[in-house]
Parts: C-alpha cells; structure tokens; sequence
C-alpha cells in the first residue's frame, strides 16, 4: 500500500511539471567556452572534488549504514528507519535555506561552518550509544552536509566550465560509491562508532580544505607551482655545473663569493 501510494503521487507530480520540463528541454543551452581544466586550475577543480567526495562519503555512511547503528544502540526498526528519515529532511531543509546563506555568509563560510557541524554530528554518532544522540547527530550531519557539495561544484563549474563540473562530479562521487562498502569493511573489523569517526574526520577535511579551495586558493596554488619551477631551474643549472665538461666544472657552485 506505502509504495502504490508513493507511485501514485509521483506520477500527479510528473504530470504536474511535465508542461514546464518540457518547454525548458526545448530552450537553448547556454554556449560553454570555457577550456578544460588544466594545470592549477585542474588542481583546484580535484580538491573541490574531495571536498565533495567528502560530503558524499558522509551520506552514504549515514544512508547504508546510519539504521543498523540505531539498532545497535536499542532503537526499534521503526525507529531506525526514521533516522534516515530525519537524515533526508536535514538535509532538504538545509538546501532549501543553502541560497539564502550563501547570499548573507559566502559560500567558504557556509561550506566550513557546515562541514564542522556534520563533524560534530558524526562524533556525537560514534561517541555516545545513546538513541536521542545518534538521531540528534543525523540531523547535524544532513544540515551540516547539506550545501558543500552543491557549492564545491558549482565552484568547480566556476572556474572551469562543463569540465570542470565533471572531473570535480567524477571525484566527488568516488566518496558515495566507495564509502559505504569501507564503512563496511571498518565496522566487521572495529564496529560501526569507529566507522563513524571516519565519517567525521573526512568531514573535518572538508572543512580544511574549503578556505583554501573557495577562498582564493588558486593563487596559493599558483605561487607555490611558481616556486617549485623556480627550484627546479636552480637545480638544473647545479646539476650541469657539476656534470659538465672538466674545464668548466666548479667544485663549490654558488660558493666562489667565499673565496674572496
């Protein structure tokens, strides 16, 4: 019956909106002229796609494995399956109310505060067998989770266009389609609350790596690939005072203003 019902309505949503999927399937798409992402803009695009895959990897711990741990604390099947629901509902709140706090904090601000939060959430999950704090931390981390990865790639889109979107896409979602299988892996091993900790470490990640990815990182990036070129010279003109022909070679290369 739950699941006639649920078809049911979706098919009067589909026949809703059709008129207006439609008529934007038939609207002009918008030309893309950015290049593809190379160099520091390729490294740029991979760590917002980690930021993502961290995200991802969250979600899907708590979707795949979020109701056995609720069961292993006391929770009623019932009640674990609510957990999931509570989960989903975090987290289509905290999108909902993702543009309006993009718009009033910025989005490094929104992606570091959230992905704490979710870290939080995922500890209080892995430290306390407490039903009330497990759910409690299902809705921090579905809040918490809610627009990092909407904003890290629409980021990645920003600075590269349709390639950009689908490497950082192509990263990201490596965290939901392997995370929960490893979960699996660390839970038969160390049990479900280690497992969880992982979850807030990656969200914790995260949050590391959003400064430096969504608020000017590229720069950082350009000067320390600058750096490393520059380096690299230095050590390649050594390389052939010390390797060139006798007549040319100098013992001590860079040290002669010592002989003096």
């Amino acid at each position: 019956m739950h699941l006639l019902v649920v078809a049911t309505l979706g098919v009067v949503a589909t026949a809703a909106v059709a008129p207006v999927l439609l008529a934007a399937d038939g609207a002009p798409a918008p030309d893309d002229h950015a290049p593809p992402p190379r160099g520091t803009t390729r490294g740029i695009v991979v760590v917002l796609g980690v930021i993502a895959g961290c995200t991802a990897f969250g979600e899907g711990a708590v979707t795949d494995w979020g109701a056995l741990h609720l069961q292993e604390v006391g929770a009623s099947p019932a009640l674990a399956a609510a957990g999931y629901a509570c989960f989903s509902l975090a987290m289509a709140c905290g999108r909902l109310a993702g543009n309006g706090l993009v718009h009033a904090y910025g989005p490094t601000r929104v992606v570091t505060g959230g992905a704490t939060a979710a870290a939080v959430g995922a500890l209080a999950v892995a430290a306390v067998p407490d039903v009330e704090v497990v759910l409690a931390g299902f809705v921090l981390i579905g809040l918490g989770l809610a627009n990092v990865f909407p904003i890290a790639i629409a980021r990645a889109g920003a600075h590269a266009g349709a390639g950009g979107v689908a490497l950082a896409s192509t990263v990201g979602y490596t965290g939901l389609l392997g995370g929960p299988p490893l979960l699996g892996i660390v839970a038969e091993e160390v049990g479900l609350p280690v497992a969880f900790a992982a979850v807030a470490s990656l969200a914790a990640l995260a949050a590391a790596l959003a400064a430096p990815a969504l608020g000017g990182g590229e720069g950082v990036l350009r000067a320390a690939r600058a750096a490393l070129q520059r380096h690299t010279a230095q050590l390649g003109v050594l390389y052939s005072q010390l390797t060139g022909p006798a007549g040319d070679r100098r013992p001590y290369p860079g040290l002669e203003a010592l002989a003096t």
